[in-house]
């Protein structure tokens, strides 16, 4: 099947992961082809997801300009255009693009604003997470969620904590998801991707988040699965990400289909449009020749996204109708 034009929804997206070669071209004229796919696309297979995140570190070093932001987001949505999503919530961590010299409220500020610029061009609804990120000082952590506190009724939606799961414990950032809970802050967070359910479990425990970036992990603890499914938790899941992270050897190895099985509300996303080298017509099309999806299997988990974004039930509402009528008409 063709799932070029479906609509669809991603919930996993970071900004700073994502930049095309052409607006790395347009940023750094002097980078080629080659320099781009060595430097920016990560192998079919890395060690581990700390190798994985090393193909981040240029994109990061190319957006600490408002017009690097700027021109990056906008990048952004033209990708997602071409992928005819709807709607998109896209992170970052405010905290790693001051090294130019920007202010890290300019920084969200900037993004924001190209946040909305970029849905009048494309006609796409999006949200923003705002990310801690785990080697951060529980300082950072607070930084970050007052930030999206600050940001309060723009395009910035929520909160997250991100990076090397494995190599840093969660102490740090406890108080942080207790301040966004105090507040009402939607909140998701990275967990069972280099670590296993226990990482899931003391994730659920002391930041209470609603949805659980990958948590694929989840399937070597059947009690977790239960509290999953009883608790209406939320994984976003990146299948590509996840083999090049190590995780699993190959897409057959995934617990993806397992976990639709077992009931767990999932949606699917690329994690990193340009470090995967993929977007999500691949994941589908991948999805339905290792576990034989059909299209009822990608409008529920497109269902299960809009359920669980950071949006208002009228845009939803809105969303909602436009993806069930584009499902019904496709053969």
């Amino acid at each position: 099947m063709n799932y070029t034009k479906l609509p669809k929804i991603e919930l996993h997206l970071h900004l700073d992961c994502s930049l095309s070669y052409e607006v790395v071209k347009q940023l750094q004229p002097a980078t080629n082809l080659e320099d781009f796919q060595s430097s920016f696309i990560a192998p079919p297979k890395c060690r581990d997801l700390a190798d994985y995140l090393s193909r981040a570190i240029k994109g990061v070093e190319l957006m600490q300009s408002k017009e690097q932001l700027r021109l990056v987001t906008l990048d952004l949505f033209r990708q997602l255009q071409r992928d005819h999503v709807l709607y998109a919530e896209i992170r970052f961590a405010p905290l790693l693009h001051v090294a130019g010299g920007l202010h890290a409220e300019e920084v969200v500020a900037t993004v924001n604003e190209a946040t909305a610029e970029g849905m009048a061009q494309t006609g796409i609804e999006a949200g923003l997470i705002l990310c801690t990120l785990r080697h951060f000082d529980p300082a950072q952590s607070m930084q970050t969620i007052h930030l999206v506190e600050s940001f309060k009724g723009t395009q910035v939606v929520g909160f997250d904590i991100a990076a090397d799961e494995a190599g840093f414990p969660i102490d740090a950032h406890i108080e942080a998801f207790a301040y966004a809970h105090q507040k009402g802050i939607p909140c998701t967070a990275h967990a069972g991707e280099a670590k296993g359910p226990e990482s899931v479990r003391e994730t659920l425990q002391h930041f209470k988040p609603s949805r659980i970036g990958h948590g694929v992990r989840s399937t070597e603890d059947p009690a977790l699965m239960q509290q999953l499914v009883k608790n209406n938790i939320h994984l976003e899941v990146c299948p590509t990400s996840n083999i090049q992270t190590n995780i699993y050897e190959g897409m057959q190895n995934h617990t993806i289909n397992q976990l639709y099985q077992a009931g767990v509300s999932l949606s699917i996303n690329t994690d990193a449009r340009t470090i995967s080298n993929v977007r999500l017509e691949d994941e589908y099309r991948s999805l339905e020749e290792t576990f034989h999806w059909t299209k009822e299997h990608f409008l529920k988990c497109n269902l299960e996204a809009l359920k669980h974004a950071f949006l208002s039930e009228e845009k939803k509402e809105k969303i909602r109708k436009a993806l069930l009528e584009a499902y019904k008409l496709t053969g």
